[in-house]
């Protein structure tokens, strides 16, 4: 007795012969077209000659560096490189805030502890319209240095430092790992720091992976915080720049295209370098024994 086969969604696999091998490739060339077409026409356009927007092709013609140029002399390179800046800070100190809440929330007990994990969760509800005139008012006047950050990369780095979304993952994994290890480092002599990271760090390494994804495409595309805090062009970050060269009737649309590649470009290094422990952060926990 054969068992049934499902390995498809739509369940190709259990229907042989020539009419569904080529309904197989209908359905899957049509998937491919809807979800990596304007990747790949985005690709190919930034590389060819277009005035249209209209125009935009998946098929490679006049090949052509002359958007590239025409987009370094806009300034886009500076632009990248604040993104850089930015991304970079702003990501390091959002994984050191997320990692260090997430292990006190997720080990130790406190009063106030639900209250603490429900606000916390309360932030991911707010829109950053809402957020926009409070944010801009503190970065303007620090409170306790009262320092102003108006105008400079660092309060682009300092407000997206702590994420609940980091923290909740974090903490909802640092949960699953067994307390018995952390009891049996105590009885060695270690303290909280030296179990925190010689034991819990290294097997939270999936959790770091999915956080550090989602933390560096959240942070790569933020557009309203650069908003409020660059005073002038040289503070732009490439997405706020996009806004900028996209609007000047002078640029034309391909030097748009090469930026848009240039800013896509870090989002999918940043997956392909963690995709391993990205995997593996999404499925820890899901089989369990």
């Amino acid at each position: 007795m054969t068992a049934s086969r499902h390995d498809t969604a739509l369940g190709f696999a259990d229907r042989p012969g020539p009419a569904a091998r080529v309904a197989r490739l209908v359905v899957y060339t049509a998937l491919v077209l809807v979800f990596a077409g304007p990747l790949l026409a985005l690709l190919v356009s930034s590389f060819g000659k277009v005035h249209d927007p209209s125009s935009l092709t998946i098929i490679p013609r006049d090949f052509t560096l002359d958007n590239f140029r025409a987009a370094i002399r806009q300034d886009v390179l500076r632009y990248l490189t604040n993104s850089f800046i930015v991304a970079g800070g702003g990501l390091l100190l959002q994984i050191l805030v997320s990692i260090s809440a997430a292990y006190a929330l997720a080990r130790k007990r406190f009063p106030g502890l639900r209250l603490v994990f429900l606000l916390i969760l309360s932030t991911m509800m707010l829109p950053e319209e809402i957020l926009a005139i409070p944010l801009s008012l503190v970065l303007a006047d620090v409170p306790v240095v009262h320092v102003n950050l108006i105008g400079s990369l660092v309060g682009m780095i300092v407000p997206v430092g702590a994420w609940a979304f980091s923290i909740l993952v974090m903490t909802e994994f640092m949960r699953e790992i067994p307390v018995e290890l952390e009891e049996a480092a105590r009885l060695d002599g270690a303290g909280d720091l030296r179990i925190f990271w010689s034991v819990v760090m290294p097997l939270c390494r999936p959790a770091l992976g999915v956080i550090g994804i989602f933390g560096f495409n959240m942070i790569w595309d933020q557009y309203m915080l650069p908003l409020l805090v660059a005073q002038d062009s040289a503070q732009f970050t490439l997405p706020l720049a996009l806004r900028s060269l996209r609007a000047d009737e002078q640029v034309g649309v391909g030097v748009v295209l090469a930026a848009a590649l240039l800013a896509l470009l870090p989002s999918v290094i940043a997956f392909l370098g963690f995709q391993r422990q990205f995997m593996r952060g999404l499925t820890s926990g899901a089989v369990k024994g």
